[in-house]
């Protein structure tokens, strides 16, 4: 039986602040920005190469939920990456080598939602 993560709902409290900076800054694509009714409105936004895609919006979360912390971000070349982030206004941490190839580096979204670049060296 297959059960595919596709979705991760995050509050936020400024849509179209949250929009720009998954857009703008982090590089995900833009996937939908609707508004089906009701006063509803559904922004979902994929990181390039990812098959699981987050929403956010109006009417789909609680925007005065706690963040979701430690979503993972998993990437070729972390310091590429990270170097990016920094360019773009992203307050990224320094690099953090767990060993055995493993690396990360954290970063924040406005709402407080909690990121980890994580590169694996095989």
């Amino acid at each position: 039986m297959d059960m595919r993560l596709e979705l991760v709902p995050l509050p936020s409290t400024d849509v179209d602040r949250s929009k720009a900076f998954y857009l703008d800054q982090v590089g995900f694509n833009l996937d939908h920005d609707i508004e089906p009714g009701n006063g509803m409105r559904v922004v979902q936004l994929t990181p390039p190469g990812s098959a699981c895609s987050i929403v956010i919006g109006v009417g789909i979360s609680d925007p005065d939920a706690a963040p979701v912390h430690g979503l993972h971000l998993v990437v070729e070349d972390l310091d590429a990456v990270r170097r990016a982030l920094l360019g773009n206004g992203i307050d990224v941490s320094e690099v953090s080598d767990m060993g055995g190839g493993v690396r990360y580096a954290y970063f924040n979204d406005p709402d407080g939602n909690s990121w980890a670049l994580q590169q694996i060296s095989r």
